[in-house]
């Protein structure tokens, strides 16, 4: 009797069509996003805002936590007619470490952070250009209305809490 084997090359083509077929759920997979009740709250006079000059405001909560900028080209996110006023927590994903003042016009960026050298573009969503953080900023959402700026919300977890609206919660 002779003995079946399998060539390398059907190994690899069941192993491949196997692990593809594992893949596939997860592709077509719905993503849930999680709703939370934010207060609106005025920021600034769209006209009292200025190019390149961050203006740091508290939101959610009542301490200066937040940042508001127009960076003068189109982001991601971004509000205006340029799409390029955009909002984040400042405290750095990595350690919580504050980022006022560290700026960048030059390359619209917020950062290195003082502590790890993290940095991170502010015109795509905060993402991390360098340094030990993981998470981008998390993005706060703006909305204007008669050349009012308010926030209304934020996209991602701010460091330290386990739900960004529930102060008690870190």
């Amino acid at each position: 009797m002779k003995k079946q084997s399998m060539s390398r090359r059907s190994f690899l083509m069941a192993g491949a069509t196997t692990m593809v077929s594992s893949v596939l759920p997860e592709l077509n997979a719905s993503v849930t996003l999680e709703l939370q009740n934010y207060k609106k709250k005025k920021i600034i006079s769209f006209t009292d805002l200025k190019e390149d000059e961050p203006f740091y405001f508290a939101y959610p909560y009542d301490e200066d936590n937040s940042f508001i900028v127009k960076l003068g080209e189109v982001a991601a996110g971004g509000l205006g007619k340029q799409n390029d006023i955009v909002a984040f927590n400042q405290f750095c994903t990595h350690m919580g470490v504050s980022l006022c003042g560290t700026y960048k016009k030059e390359h619209k960026a917020m950062g290195a952070c003082p502590a790890h050298l993290t940095s991170f573009d502010l015109t795509r969503h905060g993402m991390v250009i360098a340094g030990h953080a993981t998470e981008a900023l998390p993005q706060v959402q703006l909305e204007i209305n008669d050349g009012i700026i308010y926030a209304t919300g934020i996209s991602g977890l701010m460091y330290g809490y386990n739900d960004n609206l529930d102060k008690g919660a870190k």
